[in-house]
């Protein structure tokens, strides 16, 4: 098992979310769900993150799961 999360994709995952709503962001990487939890972090050190949209729009999730700013996007992809 490793400490290191799977790279899904060297770039964020937009998604318009919607105010009020809360989505689970999969840490670990291995989801079939990307960039969501579809619980493939089992047996892993590795949780989702729980994010809570403040309004309606688009963000940029995290795709490489390298993000300091989890579950969001900080340009960490572009230096991988």
């Amino acid at each position: 098992m490793s400490d290191a999360p799977v790279i899904a994709q060297k770039s964020p995952f937009p998604v318009e979310v919607e105010e009020g709503r809360n989505y689970f962001w999969c840490a670990c990487g291995q989801s079939k769900r990307q960039p969501f939890c579809d619980g493939s972090h089992k047996d892993t050190a590795f949780s989702p993150v729980k994010y809570t949209a403040e309004k309606t729009g688009k963000v940029f999730f995290c795709g490489c799961k390298n993000t300091a700013k989890s579950p969001l996007c900080d340009g960490t992809h572009s230096k991988l």
